[in-house]
């Protein structure tokens, strides 16, 4: 921890006015200290764990982290801020930030430390000491966990965080490092003491997994329960022991990541929520478990689903559904991008013909260019036939976690039999989550739970789809299936245009969100049944998808005193950002000036839309931008619609930050998040 943070990374007073500005800041102490090795880059990979869950904390604390290839060696800095930033926490703005970086490969030491940094944050009398600091050298001291000999009169173990900061006993059978777990011990209690066990993990597992666990033992503490957590974090994890899982009362899960090994806590009263539910609010996960115990809740919540890792109460039946269904999109994903670039390989080297050709396992010349291209178009074929079981089998695991696996791939397998295609595969998903979901719900003697998830439920329920899919749904689907391939075989023309119009709104509304998810996956879903007219949609959404990270690149680098530093700073990662189909890339500038980006990218996505469908532009593979237009069919016109979309956008996001400038009187350079002073007027201005 010595070397993690030194007097240099310390800003006493740090001047930025957003979360960007303020993580630019910090990480330009990194690069000159040659901690960072570029700057953008890594600035690139910050953001891109901000867009996954905002890291805004109660308490006025920030802690944008990531790992990233561009750092060294672990580093933190740190930066307090006298107007607090905007990193999306519930009660405000952050005074304290803390930019933490770990290498894409760091190791588990280094990772642990950074972890007990994060469970120290908890500590009220610690971030107190941080706001009084005047020293930077004393100030990484503190950070360190170091105790200056002239700080205090008083003895150190007495101050908070002098002892228990690094490896004490929290009370709960867990060191704060990160230590075995051991079982409470009650025997002297003269009654019983509500027990429970917790899991917390986040995306990167360097900060928000240790804090929430920090959280919860702490409202164990005040609550008079035995709390026992056990942090998943990048470092690894120690198991609680299985006598202490088997003696607890209830379960909370506070993750942003599947839990691993779920099954061990299966059958007894459970909460799952995000892991910022467990360091906002422990206290009502705690009652809320204690509740479910008391009603005897056990087995309908002991199998909580993955998508459902994420949700708060009274999360909608419309957003759980989007949930389970971009869970089974993302795992086909791989299958489409692997299968349709060997498809795409194999037309390019052996031409259009290359379906005729023999099994490479029949017939195979070494020397012959077009064995290798049958090679490759075989492959990817066969990498295309997993497609739909794939989706059915994780739309079905989206639901019921890993026992709605079997009667999800059999459902899919059956959908391809039918030719129930892609929404069959839909369709055989949401069946099998729901059967397996209706079969866990049913009690059963505490003998039998044990093959419950082996035998029975995998049984029944495969059963229970092939019944529904081959007898009762699957023939109306396949019929549904047919007409959909048949309309996108015939699209051309005015309704190709349309289409395409659409599809790139959908693409530029909301940058990455869910209606672009939509989009996305529908064009992903025809790539399961290629035709000229699937190749179509898919070519207008990735054209589309590109517009707007390449429009405000091109925007910043043309008027660049339009935009703030930090955004001219992003606009040079938009180009490769753009370039590369991650959509992604435009976030930063429509969280600063929604009114004016968002309606400026829609317009360029449905140009470039519109374009690739008239100019008859056809792809295979689900992703990959510009490095895969030789793949493409029309390929100069289809960068020609591009560069129309992006040009389009640039110039309207450019005319609107105009018209904002010379609308009102100039202001103090820098004022406001986006340059302007945030007023009703300039609003007005922009509508």
């Amino acid at each position: 921890m010595s070397d993690m943070i030194t007097a240099d990374l310390v800003d006493l007073d740090l001047a930025a006015e957003s979360k960007e500005a303020a993580a630019r800041s910090l990480a330009e102490r990194m690069v000159a200290l040659g901690r960072v090795t570029d700057l953008d880059g890594f600035l690139a990979d910050v953001a891109a764990r901000e867009a996954q869950m905002p890291t805004g904390l109660d308490g006025g604390i920030g802690i944008p982290h990531c790992r990233s290839a561009h750092v060294t060696e672990p580093t933190l800095a740190f930066g307090r801020s006298a107007r607090g930033i905007d990193f999306g926490a519930p009660d405000g703005p952050a005074d304290l930030i803390f930019l933490i970086a770990a290498p894409a490969g760091a190791d588990d030491a280094h990772l642990t430390i950074l972890s007990a940094l994060a469970r120290r944050l908890m500590d009220a009398d610690f971030t107190e000491s941080l706001r009084t600091a005047t020293d930077r050298a004393a100030t990484a001291s503190l950070i360190r966990g170091e105790e200056p000999s002239t700080a205090t009169d008083a003895p150190a173990a007495s101050g908070p965080g002098a002892e228990t900061d690094v490896g004490a006993d929290t009370g709960t059978g867990e060191a704060v490092d990160g230590t075995a777990v051991t079982a409470p011990d009650d025997s002297s209690s003269g009654g019983h003491v509500f027990r429970i066990v917790a899991v917390t993990s986040c995306p990167t597992g360097i900060a928000h997994t240790y804090m929430a666990a920090e959280a919860l033992e702490q409202a164990g503490q005040l609550a008079g329960v035995e709390m026992v957590v056990e942090p998943q974090g990048s470092a690894g994890f120690s198991r609680i022991d299985p006598a202490v899982i088997a003696a607890a009362d209830g379960v909370i899960f506070a993750h942003d990541v599947p839990v691993r090994e779920k099954e061990r806590f299966a059958g007894k009263p459970t909460v799952d929520v995000g892991v910022k539910a467990g360091i906002n609010r422990p206290g009502e996960l705690i009652s809320e478990v204690r509740g479910k115990a008391e009603r005897g809740e056990t087995t309908a919540t002991a199998h909580a689903t993955p998508m459902d890792k994420t949700a708060e109460p009274g999360e909608g039946a419309a957003t759980k559904l989007r949930k389970w269904l971009m869970s089974g999109v993302s795992y086909m994903v791989p299958f489409v991008a692997a299968g349709g670039l060997l498809i795409a390989l194999g037309f390019a080297m052996g031409g259009y013909t290359i379906n005729k050709a023999p099994s490479v396992a029949e017939h195979f010349v070494w020397t012959d260019h077009t064995s290798w291209a049958a090679l490759l178009f075989q492959v990817g074929g066969l990498a295309f036939s997993f497609l739909v079981p794939v989706l059915a089998g994780y739309i079905a695991y989206g639901m019921a976690d890993r026992p709605g696996l079997v009667p999800g791939f059999v459902g899919g397998s059956i959908a391809l039999t039918i030719n129930a295609g892609f929404l069959g595969g839909l369709a055989a998903g949401l069946i099998a989550g729901g059967t397996v979901m209706a079969v866990q719900r049913i009690r059963v003697p505490a003998s039998l739970r044990g093959i419950m998830p082996v035998v029975v439920i995998p049984l029944l329920s495969s059963a229970v789809v092939g019944f529904l899919m081959f007898l009762v749904v699957g023939k109306p689907i396949a019929s549904l299936q047919n007409a959909l391939t048949d309309w996108l075989s015939g699209l051309s023309g005015t309704n190709a245009i349309i289409l395409g119009v659409v599809l790139g709104l959908m693409m530029c509304f909301d940058l990455g969100g869910p209606l672009n998810k939509v989009a996305y996956a529908f064009a992903v879903g025809g790539l399961a049944n290629p035709n000229e007219g699937s190749l179509k949609v898919m070519a207008a959404v990735m054209a589309a998808g590109m517009v707007p990270p390449l429009a405000m690149a091109l925007a910043t680098t043309v008027r660049g005193r339009l935009f703030t530093q930090a955004e001219r700073e992003n606009g040079k990662a938009a180009w490769v950002l753009g370039a590369s189909f991650i959509t992604e890339g435009a976030i930063p500038f429509a969280a600063g000036d929604p009114l004016r980006v968002i309606p400026s990218a829609m317009a360029g996505g449905a140009v470039t839309g519109a374009l690739s469908m008239l100019f008859e532009c056809t792809l295979r593979a689900p992703h990959g931008g510009i490095f895969v237009v030789p793949l493409i069919g029309n390929p100069f016109l289809y960068l020609i619609a591009v560069a129309a979309g992006t040009a389009v956008s640039a110039g309207l996001v450019i005319l609107l930050k105009g018209a904002r400038k010379t609308g009102r009187p100039e202001q103090k350079a820098g004022a406001g998040r986006d340059g302007g002073d945030g007023t009703e007027a300039e609003v007005l201005v922009a509508a």
